[in-house]
């Protein structure tokens, strides 16, 4: 087989994923597509280390332990990713990394701070409270 059609393959994949993690808003998917650019990786570590254990003497096999390392890589990085992403749901009722970057610079426009800073406007001298103190 030759070297070239795992490589179109590989860049293919690559091409997808790096679609996928510039295109998409959903947290989870994101990290779908970076595992799918590491399977591109993984696919040319294999073939090229197929192709050059054929013209060497000696077989090391390098390429498939470092597939295997990036495959260890590759399921921790999506265990802890995946934690933080739910962790990250759990509190902002959301996945949307382009809501998620909004709240982290500051610009929230529906959360319960600004109910609570509506609030406050509404009533600045605190009536309310001065009230329930003399009842």
């Amino acid at each position: 087989m030759h070297l070239a059609y795992p490589a179109v393959l590989s860049a293919l994949l690559f091409s997808t994923g790096l679609y996928g993690v510039l295109a998409r808003r959903n947290a989870i998917l994101v990290l779908m597509s970076v595992e799918l650019m590491l399977n591109a990786v993984n696919l040319n570590l294999v073939a090229f280390d197929v192709w050059l254990s054929k013209t060497a003497e000696e077989t090391l096999h390098s390429g498939q332990a470092l597939t295997l390392f990036t495959i260890t890589i590759a399921a921790a990085e999506i265990g802890i990713g995946l934690a933080i992403v739910l962790a990250v749901h759990r509190n902002r009722g959301t996945a949307d990394i382009d809501k998620l970057r909004d709240t982290a610079e500051g610009h929230e426009t529906d959360g319960p701070d600004e109910a609570a800073a509506t609030a406050d406007q509404a009533d600045p001298a605190g009536q309310t409270e001065k009230a329930e103190a003399t009842a």
